[in-house]
């Protein structure tokens, strides 16, 4: 996926104010409208144009792009860090009723599921309530597994004196339910933006993401770990201890077993309705032959096992 970089596809500087924003858009919306250009390029670079608005038109979305910082380039070879805008607050927007497709996959990967409410949530305007705020948040896959109450600071943009968006935080205590799992979304009544007058405020909807485990991989419901064993414990067949994100259990072995056997934890994944299951990935490490000792045992194998490992490949 390639970097866009909004700023210079607009023909702006960073620190560009709102108002400088919405008159490059008009100067060059009329020049590469595909009903007026000439440009053979004209239909694609009216495209990378709206998208380009589309983000920094909006204070909110402009912040949250600004947060990846000036390292990139237009073109490069890109994926957003992993939680890149981790507690950035998004309010509903015209978006939700936009055309997802005609924007490219990088806004797709940095907004796109942000603003893809149900119609249920849209059209609040004209009844004066507040409009619903989307952010995300990265929990511990262990939250998942035994509930926690997370103290969490969202940020929110409001546009500054000088027409350049500016950077506001609050704070929330947030229960995080057992059983959750990355992608759902957790709803707080009431704290989104205010609504006017005596209207109800709109809501906030908290999307999950997890942290990077060093241990464990996560798919939907279910956990993976890739777990280190010896020659002599897949060969001879054993019952070792392993660790789950619900804590350790015995694991048994069977004898023979391949390095890259994949050995099922029923129930053992992600505790929701029903429960996901923990994949165990046997992965052999040999001992290192870094003593003499240890080579003589590795030669004294070479001489007795006389084991081929790529007999079936002919060689």
């Amino acid at each position: 996926m390639e970097f866009k970089d909004y700023y210079n596809i607009m023909g702006i500087e960073r620190d560009a104010t709102q108002a400088d924003i919405k008159r490059a858009y008009r100067k060059l919306a009329r020049k590469y409208h595909p009903d007026v250009s000439k440009d053979p390029d004209a239909e694609t670079r009216f495209k990378e144009i709206g998208e380009a608005y589309e983000v920094l038109k909006d204070p909110e979305k402009r912040a949250a792009y600004d947060q990846l910082g000036t390292n990139w380039k237009g073109g490069q070879e890109f994926q957003p860090p992993p939680g890149w805008n981790q507690g950035f607050e998004f309010h509903d927007s015209s978006f939700a009723q936009a055309d997802a497709s005609q924007f490219s996959s990088f806004f797709e990967a940095l907004f796109g599921n942000r603003f893809k409410t149900s119609s249920k949530h849209r059209g609040y305007d004209f009844k004066v309530r507040g409009k619903d705020t989307h952010a995300k948040i990265l929990i511990n896959l262990e939250d998942a597994y035994h509930g926690s109450t997370r103290t969490i600071t969202l940020q929110h943009t409001e546009e500054g004196p000088h027409g350049r968006p500016q950077i506001k935080e609050r704070t929330l205590n947030v229960r995080i339910p057992k059983g959750i799992r990355q992608g759902q979304l957790i709803r707080l009544t009431g704290q989104g933006s205010p609504g006017a007058g005596k209207n109800n405020a709109g809501d906030l909807y908290l999307e999950i993401a997890f942290q990077p485990h060093p241990y464990y991989k996560i798919e939907g419901k279910d956990v993976f770990l890739e777990l280190p064993v010896t020659p002599w414990e897949v060969a001879l067949g054993t019952t070792i201890k392993a660790p789950t994100p619900g804590g350790i259990v015995d694991l048994k072995i069977p004898p023979g077993t391949q390095s890259g056997r994949k050995l099922r934890l029923r129930e053992r994944g992600i505790p929701a309705q029903p429960p996901g299951d923990l994949y165990v990935i046997l992965q052999i490490v040999l001992p290192p032959a870094d003593n003499e000792q240890a080579r003589m045992l590795y030669r004294e194998m070479e001489q007795k096992l006389a084991f081929n490992p790529r007999i079936g490949l002919g060689v």
